[in-house]
């Protein structure tokens, strides 16, 4: 007795460090047929099987051979393997183990037995579990041993030690299955983006030199023809508008189509120094002038000799930097830092900003003659929320320089346009350019959707910049251009008055709201709804989360109809 007990606990002890093994093989590799072929194996060596077999369900209801010992699975497959699919049914419909003690008096499984029956041999037994987790069987572990080896310990605690194994294989066979039904939905899912993936249509060609500007609107229109018409001169070009329309570029292009395109263009940020390192940016400086300058070096205005000077944020300068910007405007000569000799210079200058500098002249901040001999020749640039029509070139533009830099192939869907077009995007074109980018390295496949937009998870910072009202260039884009007249006639049109008020707009009968600021556009969109949050969250294309959160931002009182 003592023996039996004795032996009874070593096979206790090997068939757990059999689960162990079984265990770690399978969630240690997603080769499903390697892994159910190395399970057998691993039986073999703990329950002395002569062979070893694993079905599954097919998909449709039909059980196929998934794993066989001896022989290869394709042969097995190909009739090699007379196995008994149909004396297995029970285990499958009532989902409980069955034991045949000797399988080879059972008529359902005599061919198949006879395979592995040695000439002296005539007490082979077969055992089948089912192989699932909490729902109907899906398949089936069994085995054909000696019906001696299991003598001493009867087969019931062999069933036990197999049904656990059929336990782990069915949980990694749902977990293979569900991985696979989600990468085949992912890939669905993508097929089914990429058919949305529009083509834009690329902006018709324009002169050289504005090539690279993207934009088909009405309103850049008027800025590439006032662009072409003032370029060729010599007039200083002001560019008015908010921070993050281009105006860097368009300083570029009004240099490429003037006569000084082989002359250098040389650009400097007025509010990124401070006015002593900017006067010894601009106008350079002689040996021994100050601490650290070592050695004679010229200013940008004797680099850009010939050529253009553009001065970005020329608002920023101090009123003393003002005075010594106009002397070099009017008279086209300035002395280095430290030196004594004049020196003359033949630049054509191109200056920015967006600021309101007809309100700084009026404060006293900005020097009224300096004002004048810069705004000889302005143009508006418009912002980006009066040009949604360029939404979809711009965000196609950026997206294929995306791709160009990093090697993907990264599509956008026409509902992630139609969201981006109703953006007012405060940052204009640089926080487009920031949101294409942003959304194209954090998408999962290689579809913009609408989803995978910040804004429609309610994660776009930026939209804290907007409160209702013009972006960070409100005071210069209020500014409404004055028809242009021919640059000839530029120089003889008296300068506009600083101080005279600004005739009201005129009413506009039926509104757009793609034209309205953000807040107008919500209580444009309520009235149009009753009132109704579901309603006018529909025609924003929002959620009933987003509208109501968008409400409370603009502190707007629900009206009672």
């Amino acid at each position: 007795m003592g023996s039996l007990n004795k032996s009874r606990n070593e096979d206790s002890e090997a068939q757990l460090i059999g689960i162990y093994e079984i265990g770690k093989l399978l969630g240690s590799t997603f080769d499903l047929d390697r892994a159910l072929h190395d399970v057998l194996n691993i039986l073999s060596s703990y329950l002395q099987m002569r062979h070893g077999v694993v079905t599954l369900d097919d998909g449709t209801g039909e059980q196929v051979l998934a794993a066989v010992t001896g022989m290869s699975l394709r042969e097995a497959r190909d009739g090699a393997l007379k196995y008994p699919m149909q004396a297995i049914r029970p285990v499958l419909e009532g989902s409980m183990p069955m034991v045949v003690p000797s399988a080879v008096g059972d008529p359902a499984l005599a061919d198949y037995i006879a395979e592995f029956l040695d000439p002296d041999d005539d007490s082979l037994a077969f055992l089948c579990v089912p192989v699932k987790t909490n729902d109907k069987p899906f398949g089936t572990l069994s085995v054909v041993r000696g019906r001696e080896s299991g003598a001493h310990r009867g087969f019931q605690h062999d069933i036990r030690f197999l049904t656990m194994v059929g336990t782990l294989i069915g949980q990694t066979v749902g977990l293979y299955r569900k991985v696979l039904a989600d990468r085949e939905q992912l890939m669905e899912d993508n097929a089914r983006l990429q058919k949305q993936v529009i083509k834009i249509k690329p902006a018709a060609a324009r002169t050289a030199g504005l090539e690279d500007i993207v934009g088909s609107s009405e309103a850049m229109a008027r800025v590439f023809a006032q662009v072409q018409q003032a370029a060729p001169t010599k007039a200083t070009v002001l560019l008015r508008g908010e921070s993050g329309t281009g105006k860097e570029m368009i300083a570029h292009a009004v240099h490429m189509l003037s006569k000084r395109t082989d002359k250098p263009f040389v650009k400097v940020n007025c509010a990124a120094l401070s006015e002593s390192v900017l006067e010894s940016e601009l106008f350079g400086h002689e040996k021994g002038a100050f601490t650290g300058a070592v050695a004679d070096r010229k200013g940008r205005f004797e680099l850009a000799n010939g050529g253009t000077l553009f001065l970005d944020e020329i608002g920023e300068i101090s009123a003393n930097f003002q005075s010594k910007l106009l002397r070099v405007l009017q008279e086209g000569e300035f002395e280095r830092v430290g030196g004594a000799k004049t020196i003359k210079v033949d630049v054509r200058l191109v200056a920015a900003t967006n600021r309101n500098l007809e309100m700084a002249v009026t404060k006293g901040e900005f020097r009224a003659d300096l004002y004048f001999r810069l705004n000889v020749v302005p143009i508006f640039l418009p912002p980006l929320r009066e040009r949604h029509g360029d939404v979809a070139l711009l965000a196609d533009h950026f997206l294929k320089q995306f791709n160009q830099e990093n090697g993907r192939k990264v599509g956008i869907t026409s509902k992630a346009l139609q969201t981006l077009q109703r953006c007012n995007f405060p940052g204009n074109v640089r926080e487009l350019e920031n949101c294409i980018y942003r959304t194209a390295t954090m998408a999962q496949g290689d579809v913009i959707d609408e989803i995978d937009l910040s804004c429609r998870r309610d994660l776009c910072l930026s939209s804290t910049l907007w409160d209702g009202k013009v972006g960070q260039g409100q005071a210069a884009s209020h500014l409404v251009p004055v028809p242009t007249l021919p640059v000839r006639e530029v120089a003889a049109a008296p300068p506009p008055s600083v101080s005279a008020p600004m005739a009201p707009a005129e009413p506009v009968p039926e509104v757009d709201l793609d034209s309205l600021d953000e807040r107008s556009r919500l209580v444009q969109a309520m009235e149009r709804c009753g009132w109704v949050q579901a309603k006018a969250a529909r025609l924003l294309g929002l959620t009933p989360r987003q509208i109501g959160y968008a409400l409370k931002k603009y502190d707007i009182e629900i009206r009672q109809l």
